[in-house]
């Protein structure tokens, strides 16, 4: 008894199931037809000319783009921050570059000591920068600005700057480019800013620029701008190198740590690089997010060594022969810049990961801006070609996945391990979004071709009672090897569905077998079209107005098909219901027996002789 109750509710569901979905696909059928096939007459009038003028609007688009927002290079900055973060492998720090932080313990240690808490005194600062001295530093980048010399501690303002026109250079700090609204009231021009270099050879424009720098002479002569710029979405990928006034240019502190810390041949190597006309203004490190650089707490370093911020067991960095980096990381202290591994990352970190990129030449490398622009532009060609001659076969979606993929491997891959980000991500995208309006635009060519009710008025054999059909065939030239055989064939092919799609009366019959059963061989060469008509005579002049155009057009391309006598027809027609008899014996079973007889058909004539029929 429970049994057969279970089955009665698992028969009432399946069928509720199945009127539901047979109702839901009924309505939905008016939805698509509501778009379908205004689209299908926009097709039939547009044909062909849909793909170079899609073409021509994805260029226009891409050159506007390129002289204008450059989002397509805004997209690649996004998907950067998402390569960087999701790679398999981070790089370890070469060790070179070391941070020390001005951190809440250090403050707090010399505030429980009684010695005051923020602001440090500039005897505390020279203090730490003598410890550094001390431990064999190559150079040092102070990102602490002293633009005014301190009222409570004169004696430690000398001393900075004693120390400061002792390390010759070694010792570089922080001064700051201001807004360019005010380098009209500046007394410095932009050839005396500290270590400017000319862009020219033959400098001209040389106006002037509105800088804070440091109180001492010898500390402006041996300090660099810290300034940054974000992109457009607020994060900060690259670390300026310069910043061009004029004809000259201002280096940032990474920059000339760098050109400090460099020496010998290397140094004039890396002079040339950066200061050549037309070279880079940024670089673009390589970010870590769990491999941060080696460092230290200030407190560490002026208590001798002892541990303070850190543990007993955790040894200092290396200091020796290493450029070192101060700056502020402390709560409310320090300059916090969104980068793409750490929306907080302390200035200090930013500019001591500039520096690692120039000195260990960890920086990450990118092809031109261009070659993405390039890159789009080449593939929406090569789309729009392969659409515009004929609907390239399914086969080309799978080749086109696999270069998606390969190109994106690509890039994964050299990110990881080449430093070099490979940012075609976005030409990537546009290009799928253009294959993708390409199918789409083919497949309403094809679902009118094949006879969609969708994408046309359908089929009513009450009124369209004749029914006449051809069945074409392509037969190579028996002297033609294998493979001119195969591209003969597809060239056909493609003649045959740029024809069909573009717009006749003809509906086609095609793949009656799957593309990899063992019967397609058989049947690949098949192809059956069908016209309709109230009478006979109107469905034979409806097939034979298409096989002259489609004899037409092959002919046009003798160059790649050779002769039209390739191309063998066989032809019937017949009224598929006559209403004469109540048997069974309706239209659907005639029509099956007038496919069957055309497909078996032994009669066969070249196309070009078409009248025969």
């Amino acid at each position: 008894m429970r049994g057969r109750l279970i089955g009665r509710f698992m028969s009432w569901l399946d069928a509720a199931m199945a009127a539901l979905g047979e109702g839901f696909i009924r309505e939905w059928t008016k939805v698509d037809r509501s778009y379908r096939r205004p689209f299908s007459a926009f097709a039939l009038r547009l044909k062909f000319a849909f793909y170079p003028l899609l073409a021509v609007a994805a260029i226009a688009w891409l050159g506007w783009d390129w002289s204008h927002t450059q989002s397509l290079n805004s997209a690649e900055n996004a998907i950067f921050d998402k390569v960087v973060k999701w790679r398999p492998f981070e790089p370890q720090p070469s060790g070179n570059v070391v941070v020390v932080e001005i951190d809440e313990c250090s403050i707090e240690y010399f505030r429980g000591r009684g010695a005051g808490g923020w602001p440090w005194s500039r005897q505390r600062h020279a203090d730490l920068l003598d410890q550094l001295d001390r431990a064999g530093v190559r150079a040092v980048g102070y990102d602490v600005l002293f633009t005014d010399p301190s009222q409570q501690d004169p004696v430690g303002d000398q001393t900075l700057e004693a120390m400061a026109a002792g390390g010759a250079g070694r010792f570089v700090f922080g001064s700051s480019r201001m807004h360019p609204d005010y380098d009209a009231g500046s007394p410095i021009h932009a050839s005396e800013a500290p270590a400017a270099f000319a862009l020219v050879a033959s400098p001209q424009a040389n106006p002037r620029v509105a800088l804070l720098l440091p109180y001492g002479e010898a500390m402006t002569r041996y300090s660099a701008i810290t300034n940054v710029a974000r992109n457009e979405d607020g994060v900060l990928r690259d670390i300026p190198l310069r910043e061009a006034v004029g004809d000259w240019a201002l280096p940032s502190l990474p920059l000339r740590l760098a050109l400090e810390a460099t020496v010998g041949q290397g140094r004039a190597q890396l002079r040339q690089i950066h200061t050549r006309p037309f070279s880079q203004a940024t670089v673009r490190p390589n970010w870590r997010q769990d491999t941060r650089l080696p460092r230290l707490s200030a407190a560490d370093l002026l208590a001798g060594g002892t541990p303070v911020c850190r543990d007993k067991e955790t040894a200092l960095p290396e200091l020796k022969n290493r450029v070192v980096l101060v700056g502020y990381t402390a709560s409310g202290l320090n300059d916090a810049k969104p980068t793409p591994v750490d929306p907080v990352m302390p200035g200090v970190e930013a500019m001591a990961e500039g520096t690692e990129a120039l000195i260990a030449g960890s920086a990450i490398r990118s092809p031109p801006i261009g070659l993405k622009y390039a890159l789009a532009g080449l593939l929406v060609l090569l789309t729009t070609f392969a659409f515009h001659r004929g609907e390239p076969a399914n086969d080309i979606d799978s080749i086109f996945v696999a270069t998606n993929l390969l190109l994106l491997g690509s890039a994964f891959i050299g990110l990881t391990f080449f430093r070099f980000f490979f940012d075609i991500f976005a030409s990537v995208g546009l290009f799928s979004l253009i294959f993708g309006l390409c199918r789409l635009y083919a497949g309403v060519q094809r679902g009118r071709a094949v006879g969609h009710g969708d994408f046309l008025r359908e089929f009513n054999p009450d009124r369209d009672r004749w029914l006449a059909m051809a069945r074409l065939r392509f037969v190579p030239d028996a002297s033609l090897d294998g493979k001119s055989a195969a591209s003969r064939r597809r060239e056909y092919r493609r003649l045959l569905r740029r024809f069909l799609y573009a717009g006749s009366d003809a509906v086609m019959l095609e793949g009656v077998v799957e593309r990899k059963s063992w019967l397609h061989e058989t049947l690949d060469d098949l192809m059956v079209l069908v016209w309709h008509g109230e009478t006979e005579a109107a469905a034979r002049s409806a097939a034979m107005a298409d096989l002259a155009r489609l004899q037409k057009q092959l002919a046009a391309d003798d160059a790649r098909l050779a002769d039209d006598d390739n191309v063998r027809l066989a032809f019937v027609c017949a009224e598929i219901d006559d209403n004469a008899d109540d048997s069974d014996r309706g239209e659907r079973l005639r029509l099956r027996e007038l496919v069957g007889r055309v497909l078996v058909s032994s009669t066969e004539w070249p196309l070009a002789r078409r009248n025969a029929f």
